[in-house]
């Protein structure tokens, strides 16, 4: 049997791990996927965001200790470690700008449990999906206690042709 996206599966295709749990309602998986977006934001978009003239309409926020700042973090970011955020963040952040924060990688969920205590305090709050391991693998600048750095981009992570559609991921 030829399947195409709007045929339904066969019964004996529930067996199989990808169909096992059917997949949500297009309005269900649109309310989903919406609100994953009102959450998250890439690297590519920060990096564009804070690239462009002007204000970007936010400020980063690297939640990984002191050793991991110094090793490399965005330029502009604000330092505040998780632990710190109930005493520093009223000192350090605008209540009316929204903040993203970011962790290592995907690997790490420092970053959702800065968003997380931020939150509570009142913060408009996104997470950059990827963290610093993304930034630095998709070739943008960032800074060490040396000074700047900027390592080639990694062709599985950002396109190698920079005039490429693939550039902006297809939006």
């Amino acid at each position: 049997m030829i399947m195409t996206s709007r045929t339904t599966a066969p019964a004996a295709s529930a067996a199989h791990p990808v169909l096992r749990v059917p997949p949500a309602s297009p309005a269900v998986a649109a309310a989903y996927f919406g609100a994953s977006l009102a959450f998250h934001a890439d690297v590519s978009d920060v990096a564009s965001a804070l690239a462009a003239d002007g204000d970007p309409g936010f400020v980063v926020v690297d939640s990984r200790s002191t050793a991991s700042w110094d090793q490399g973090h965005l330029p502009g970011a604000v330092h505040l470690p998780t632990a710190l955020i109930p005493e520093q963040a009223p000192r350090l952040l605008d209540p009316a700008v929204p903040v993203v924060t970011y962790c290592w990688g995907p690997g790490c969920n420092g970053a959702t449990r800065a968003a997380l205590a931020l939150a509570q305090l009142g913060y408009q709050v996104k997470e950059m999906l990827g963290g610093f391991e993304y930034w630095a693998r998709e070739g943008f600048a960032f800074e060490t206690w040396q000074g700047g750095e900027r390592r080639a981009a990694d062709p599985l992570t950002a396109p190698v042709d920079a005039d490429a559609d693939a550039a902006d991921c297809g939006r």
